[in-house]
């Protein structure tokens, strides 16, 4: 795998609705400041990145177990809200943000927008200090 280069920044997109939580061996880890749904943002630590197919093999394992870990994650942030997990979407999309990076976003059939998918859907309900604190150190301990 090739190391995380020094020149990866996150897109200027990410910083507005996000906090850095975490960085692991592939992904800088996002949280979504959206109280309605538990969410991480995994963005591979590597400059210059669009597609998957941008990343080697080894890289592409690593991001999916990445993913897996996130999900997780998504699931333990949604029990610490009182609202567990029903569902687990998973996206790369893109299309506003080019920079690779995956969404993991905790889903309940009563969140107000299922089943519809949740990007650019209403306005965000933003966490408090309380509550993006404990989300943080709920991923940090992930």
């Amino acid at each position: 795998m090739t190391d995380p280069r020094p020149d990866f920044m996150p897109d200027p997109a990410f910083l507005d609705g996000s906090t850095a939580a975490a960085d692991w061996p592939l992904s800088h880890v996002r949280l979504q400041r959206d109280g309605r749904f538990p969410w991480l943002i995994l963005i591979p630590r590597r400059a210059g990145l669009v597609e998957l197919e941008d990343l080697t093999a080894v890289e592409r394992t690593l991001l999916a177990e990445e993913t897996v870990r996130a999900g997780r994650i998504v699931r333990a942030l949604g029990a610490g809200r009182g609202r567990p997990v029903e569902k687990l979407n998973v996206a790369a999309l893109g299309n506003v943000t080019r920079q690779l990076h995956q969404h993991v976003v905790g889903r309940r059939a009563d969140d107000g927008l299922w089943p519809d998918p949740v990007w650019g859907r209403g306005a965000p309900h933003p966490l408090d200090e309380a509550g993006l604190r404990r989300d943080v150190e709920i991923v940090r301990a992930g």
